[in-house]
């Protein structure tokens, strides 16, 4: 009915266990608590008769020939004994003749003569009982356990009940039908999970879309170039030239042949990136890391004679994710920012925390961007600047591999855009006092080996 890596099995198996386990302990102690009840009384009951008959009897000889024989007190057999045998006090016996359990009680009646009152009592009928009692304990025990396990097997169906709502949801899903978990319908505790996957459904449906553009953004970035070569060979070979025509039309051909390479480097860049996803997570002193890319992106802008700033709060904060990716990001951010910053301007580096994220921000003093369009998109170009328009596209990539927010808007002091980087606080790590400048550098792409 169930495998055996079936949680439901395994939560019926202890839960039944566990009830087994507890009721048998219940019965138990219930059986003893009535059996040694009822066993009391009738020794109490015993040592009443017993001391009702001495006195009843006591200015009699109690060496009488009479009183040495069994008499009849009630249901009970009463006598004078002679038990050398015994220490002086009350005792008790049990035993069964004939098929009958018999309770005898032995009084002292004469120290002296060691002589001791025994009354014996039929007690068959109370063992009847107590039998009766225990079967009737045994039944109940196992018709619980029974209701027990009825009511485990319709707990374990609520209790999966949302999982398997969300696995069914889940399992008629594919790439071009993808819609978000209800997660008002969901109990509280199953929550987080719908959220999950929420996110992993938005994940996808953006992989998809940014995808399906990236491949017919290919083709068509791919497809005017070479439809612009094979016009200017047409055209060139309509008629003979001299030979400095046909060198200029070589020329331009080889300059788009360059460019059309530098776009399939950025189309390889996508699956590199993909690879990089798989990079495990480490330990990092994120305001340490971004000081050492901070050095390696100034040797970059003072190339271009521009300026980086940098201002970096807190002193240290360590997150657990792939510096790899990281890095990507960041690269992406600055180096565009150095690209649309006009010679002689600066460049903004911050941290701080926002809350329980920690932010990171890149501003530039370039002319701003259109905040309509959706820049995060593959080939999507911003001013006059050359490039594939691949890079944001790759960057929201590794940003959503890391679990990153990224945005990127225009600047309300200045002139210039601002792109923010929020990692989320879900990954913060305690601070490793022996992490430093050293172990941090080796991320660095411009390290010198």
């Amino acid at each position: 009915m169930f495998s055996q890596k079936s949680i439901k099995r395994k939560f019926l198996i202890q839960l039944v266990i566990a009830s087994a386990t507890l009721i048998a302990i219940f019965s138990i102690i219930l059986y003893n608590y009535i059996r040694i009840s009822m066993l009391d009384d009738i020794t109490q009951n015993l040592q009443s008769t017993a001391k009702n008959y001495i006195i009843k009897n006591k200015k009699k000889s109690v060496f009488s020939k009479k009183d040495e024989s069994v008499q009849r007190y009630g249901k009970d057999k009463i006598s004078v004994v002679i038990r050398v045998d015994k220490q002086p006090g009350i005792s008790y016996e049990q035993y069964s003749k004939n098929d009958t359990d018999y309770l005898t009680i032995y009084q002292p009646y004469n120290v002296a003569r060691s002589s001791y009152l025994k009354i014996e009592r039929d007690i068959t009928s109370t063992k009847v009982l107590l039998k009766k009692i225990l079967s009737s304990i045994i039944f109940i025990s196992f018709l619980a356990l029974f209701l027990i396990l009825a009511y485990a097997m319709f707990l374990s169906e609520t209790l999966l009940y949302p999982v398997k709502q969300i696995t069914r949801k889940l399992a008629r899903m594919n790439e071009n039908f993808l819609e978000p978990i209800e997660i008002d319908s969901l109990p509280e505790e199953f929550t987080p999970l719908g959220e999950s996957v929420n996110k992993l459904i938005d994940r996808i449906q953006n992989f998809v879309k940014y995808q399906k553009e990236l491949f017919i953004g290919t083709a068509h970035e791919l497809k005017t170039p070479l439809a612009v070569m094979k016009t200017k060979n047409e055209v060139t070979l309509i008629k003979d030239r001299d030979t400095d025509k046909y060198k200029e039309t070589l020329r331009i051909n080889n300059t788009t042949i360059d460019e059309m390479n530098k776009m399939i480097s950025s189309i390889l860049e996508v699956g590199r990136q993909e690879g990089a996803q798989f990079e495990k997570p480490v330990e990092i002193d994120l305001v340490q890391f971004l000081k050492d890319k901070s050095k390696d992106f100034n040797l970059i802008s003072k190339g271009e004679n521009k300026t980086i700033s940098v201002d970096f709060e807190p002193e240290k904060y360590c997150i657990i994710s792939q510096p790899t990716l990281l890095t990507h990001i960041l690269q992406n951010f600055v180096q565009n920012a150095i690209k649309f910053t006009p010679e002689g301007g600066t460049i903004k580096i911050k941290s701080r925390l926002d809350g329980d994220d920690f932010r990171i921000e890149i501003l530039d003093e370039g002319e701003g961007i259109d905040e309509t369009q959706d820049l995060f998109a593959p080939f999507k170009r911003e001013g006059n600047k050359s490039g594939a328009g691949l890079g944001l596209f790759l960057a929201k990539g590794a940003a959503d591999a890391i679990g990153a927010t990224l945005s990127l808007k225009n600047r309300k002091d200045s002139q210039g855009a601002i792109a923010t980087i929020v990692l989320n606080s879900k990954n913060y790590c305690p601070l490793d006092d022996d992490m430093d400048e050293a172990k941090l550098s080796i991320f660095s792409p411009f390290r010198r080996q």
